[in-house]
């Protein structure tokens, strides 16, 4: 089971995302905070062999910000894994969480359909990854650091790291247009269409038209999400 830890300030909120979890095979509601120094706490204070798998992070809090507590996290070396969800939009919010590994960056309000998407895509991540002790094969190092086996090789032009950083803002944040991936990165719409482009010819990314806004269609890019039932 992956115990998880649920963070948010709102007592309805916090109850929502309780139910919605408890409907997901493979889970385990094994604590609930409503602030950033309680969650902070309640993850390095937690016993040997009790220890939460996966935090579901909300960003705005009275006493701290899930930047708070993720920096916390990683400065003690924290082993767990980290979901935001939020109904923070800001671009240099969504960099900062992506630079500080969240797996993914949900935005409320959600229908359950989307949680239980992104959900069961980190079930199969955990999955792909194996064991967390003992020697990786080099599937299991690729599953860890959430690259795909067999990766296109670069255009001329494209650098590996900010390669890397292009995909994780899509794991985290997308779907995304390549303007609004460039202001998540800090980079012009011209390169950070070259980088989806190249994830989309990989397999790592979709991208279909985005309806619904003034003038031609934009293209959006999304994540392939890929959970043991094809979800």
């Amino acid at each position: 089971m992956i115990r998880t830890l649920i963070v948010d300030d709102d007592a309805l909120t916090l109850e929502l995302h309780r139910t919605y979890l408890e409907r997901l095979d493979g889970f385990e509601v094994a604590g609930e905070c409503t602030g950033a120094r309680a969650a902070a706490a309640a993850v390095l204070d937690q016993p040997a062999g009790r220890a939460f798998d996966l935090v579901l992070l909300d960003v705005t809090m009275p006493d701290g910000t899930g930047l708070d507590v993720l920096r916390t996290l990683r400065a003690h070396a924290a082993a767990v894994d980290v979901i935001a969800v939020t109904g923070v939009r800001d671009a240099e919010t969504v960099r900062q969480m992506a630079a500080l590994g969240v797996f993914q960056y949900l935005v409320k309000p959600f229908p359950f359909s989307v949680f239980r998407e992104r959900l069961l895509a980190y079930r199969e991540h955990r999955l792909q990854a194996g064991p967390t002790d003992g020697e990786a094969t080099q599937a299991e190092i690729d599953a860890l650091l959430g690259r795909s086996a067999g990766p296109a090789p670069l255009p001329k032009g494209l650098s590996a790291e900010t390669l890397a950083r292009v995909a994780a803002v899509l794991r985290s944040a997308g779907p995304l247009s390549a303007s609004e991936t460039a202001d998540a990165l800090g980079m012009s719409r011209v390169a950070a269409r070259r980088y989806l482009e190249h994830l989309v010819a990989d397999g790592v990314l979709t991208r279909a038209a985005r309806y619904g806004t003034p003038g031609r269609p934009q293209a959006e890019y999304a994540w392939v999400r890929r959970g043991p039932d094809g979800a």
